[in-house]
This record gives C-alpha cells, sequence and structure tokens, in this order.
C-alpha cells in the first residue's frame, strides 16, 4: 500500500478495520474516541494525515444516532487536519429502508444521511448490500456499491446441498434470489407479503415448488427476526425441509437470535459487516466481508475496475 494511505476504525467494528489492514499489510491508524460527560463526541487523529488518503471504516448499526454522529466528526477532523481524500467505508448503510415515501409526510432518511455525510466532508463512499440500490444516487460523489453475494454461494456450495431452493422472502428481493439461483443452479421461488407495521409481515403467497426442498432464503437485512420467522412458517406449512436463512447485515436486535432458535432453521449465514456482540447462536455463521474491502481499497488507490472483482460484472 501507498504510505500515503492511512486506515482508521469507528468504534463500530474495530475488528473488521484490523483484518482489513492485515489484509492490505497496513497498520491501523491511531485515533482517539472519547466522550465527555454531556455524551458529546471527541476525536484526535494521533498521527499527521495532511496530504494522506484517509479511509474511515464505520458500520450504521446499533447504536446507530451514536455511530453516525461519529462518524460525522471524525470526517470533519480528517478535513481540518488536511486529509488529501476523505473516504468512507459502511459495510452496513444505516437508515437504507428509508428510501423513499410510502405515506404522506414521512422522511426520505436514506437521502438525508447521503446529504450530511457529503457536507461534513467525504469525497468517496464504500458500502455493502444496499437496502435500495437507488440509494447510490442520494450521492453527488463516488459510491462504490459492492456485494457479498459471491462469498455467500461459494460458502452455499461448500455445503453440498442435495435438493435446495432460493426463496426470496418478498418481491424486492427477487433479482437477488434468480442471480443466487443461477449461481448454485437450483430452482427459486418468491413469496409475496405484506406489512400492516414495522418489523412485522404477512406471508399471503408463495410461487414456486418447496415441498421436500430445503429453503435457502436470502435477505440483505436480518433485523427483529419477525419476517423471517413468518417465512419459515409458510414454508414448513408448505412441506419444505428445514432452511438455512443468509443475509448480508445481521442486525439482530432485541432477542432475535432467541428468536430465530426455531426448530425450522437448519442455519443462519451473516457477515461481518456488523459485529456480532452478542453471545454466538449455535446455529450462526459469520462470513468476514475484510478481503472483499481491503480488495477494493486497493483498487481505488491503485487504480482499476471493482468490477473484476465480482462474478457478474453487472453488479
Amino acid at each position: 500500500m501507498q504510505h500515503k494511505v492511512r486506515i482508521f476504525s469507528g468504534s463500530s467494528n474495530p475488528l473488521l478495520a484490523e483484518s482489513m489492514c492485515e489484509k492490505l499489510g497496513a497498520e491501523l491508524g491511531s485515533v482517539t474516541l472519547s466522550r465527555f460527560k454531556s455524551g458529546e463526541i471527541y476525536v484526535n487523529y494521533e498521527e499527521s494525515i495532511r496530504n494522506c488518503d484517509v479511509f474511515i471504516v464505520q458500520s450504521l448499526s446499533h447504536p446507530i444516532n451514536e455511530l453516525f454522529v461519529e462518524l460525522l466528526v471524525m470526517i470533519d477532523a480528517a478535513k481540518r487536519a488536511s486529509a488529501r481524500t476523505i473516504n468512507i467505508v459502511v459495510p452496513y448503510y444505516g437508515y437504507a429502508r428509508q428510501e423513499r415515501k410510502s405515506a404522506p409526510r414521512e422522511p426520505i432518511s436514506a437521502k438525508l444521511v447521503a446529504d450530511v455525510l457529503t457536507t461534513a466532508g467525504a469525497n468517496r463512499v464504500i458500502t455493502m448490500d444496499l437496502h435500495a440500490p437507488a440509494i447510490q444516487g442520494f450521492f453527488n460523489i463516488p459510491v462504490d456499491h459492492l456485494t457479498a453475494l459471491d462469498l455467500i454461494s461459494d460458502y452455499l456450495k461448500s455445503l453440498n446441498l442435495a435438493n435446495p431452493v432460493i426463496v426470496s422472502p418478498d418481491a424486492g428481493r427477487a433479482k437477488t434470489a434468480e442471480k443466487l439461483a443461477n449461481r448454485l443452479d437450483s430452482p427459486f421461488a418468491i413469496m409475496f407479503k405484506k406489512r400492516p407495521a414495522h418489523n412485522e409481515s404477512i406471508v399471503t403467497h408463495v410461487i414456486g415448488d418447496v415441498e421436500g426442498r430445503t429453503p435457502i432464503i436470502i435477505e440483505d437485512i436480518i433485523d427483529t427476526g419477525s419476517t423471517i420467522i413468518n417465512v419459515i412458517e409458510s414454508l414448513k406449512e408448505r412441506g419444505a425441509e428445514p432452511a438455512i436463512v443468509c443475509a448480508t447485515h445481521g442486525l439482530f436486535s432485541g432477542d432475535a437470535l432467541e428468536r430465530l432458535s426455531h426448530s425450522h432453521i437448519r442455519e443462519i449465514v451473516v457477515t461481518d459487516s456488523i459485529a456480532i456482540v452478542e453471545e454466538r447462536h449455535e446455529r450462526l455463521t459469520v462470513l468476514s466481508v475484510a478481503s472483499m474491502l481491503s480488495a477494493a481499497v486497493r483498487i481505488i488507490m491503485e487504480g482499476g475496475s471493482l468490477a473484476t472483482m465480482f462474478k457478474d460484472a453487472g453488479v
């Protein structure tokens, strides 16, 4: 890596940042992150970053508002320290589920977050599996949108499942489910549901044959787990075998992991885009995205196309 590149971690996922640095052969930058008695955030870079290309690693996970403001203060401190560029690595982009108005007088919070990050001084965003890919267009700076689909599909191939079926839990994930089905040479099914309230859903229809098959449910986020359980129950009613649940981002809010201790869930597969802080679920598999993120950093600094990282060059 060039000596003018500096990588720093916010407090959301320091282990991921350290792993990225190991793969890049770089030292993780030293930064002081602390709080005043009032709760205000204090940041101090403990080394010179003048004319450096700075990469700040920070997922907008729980507590999202605290971590978001911390990222803003880190960006501002880097800007005032004369960093040449400020690149934010946001594996999980919070507020992405509020990307449009679905009712009168609602905000579009994903756009607000994009505006604030840009105004604070970010020059580039590296993120993964946005809930709505259109969020890239909310920025007027470069956005590198990576995907964990190759990572997840390679893991699933290693399981050598006998009779799988890829299941899209809603219409919004159908395209991703189709890509995964093609990579695994498997059929796929799609579910339709309605949402009476936030974090609640009711499955209304299932299109596709799941009876006697092992469902592989592909999601971008697992939050409270309520939606997944509804999907699992619906598949069970239709004669499916115990399912494998896959998602890029494992938020696991509240008692989600306990809720997901369902007899018809064979395995839960997520990435470390969000630090898993609770005691490991016995059926939880965590795949690391450090290699992918470090490769993206290297390509950005050395020049080249990020599309070469993926099996599907259209990603």
